[in-house]
């Protein structure tokens, strides 16, 4: 994003010393248009490239993970879960807490073994389908 908003600034400030200088033929005037034109179309593919080494992206993303239930809150709305290796995510085995909705969390307790489905998003997931094994 931020390599996004310098281009555009440095290519914001190459027009308005462009549009500075004498005009001494047309063709002089195209030429800074011309590299203005396609300088956008190439911004795009860095910043994209940058964030595909993150964890989580803009969009959420499903994953799948097996483990099991060491703790249900239904006040907080969270399924806690000893989980493995969510290779979607990119996260090691762990155990962490899962938003779900009420629904899904109280068709299971703490010893559940469990496979679930998650929506990936903001560092962490919601429990979208939950199932004991």
């Amino acid at each position: 994003m931020k390599r996004t908003l310098t281009t555009f600034a440095l290519i914001g400030a190459a027009v308005a010393l462009a549009a500075c200088g004498p005009k001494t033929e047309t063709k002089t005037a195209e030429a800074p248009a011309a590299p203005m034109a396609s300088a956008p179309a190439m911004t795009p593919a860095p910043a994209t490239d940058n964030m595909a080494g993150m964890p989580m992206a803009a969009d959420a993303k499903m994953a799948k993970g097996t483990g099991t239930v060491t703790a249900v809150d239904m006040t907080a709305g969270t399924v806690t879960i000893e989980h493995g290796p969510i290779p979607e995510a990119n996260w090691p085995a762990m155990t962490m807490g899962f938003k779900a909705a009420p629904a899904l969390a109280q068709t299971v307790k703490a010893g559940d073994k469990v496979m679930f489905d998650l929506k990936l998003e903001n560092g962490g997931g919601q429990i979208t389908a939950i199932n004991k094994q």
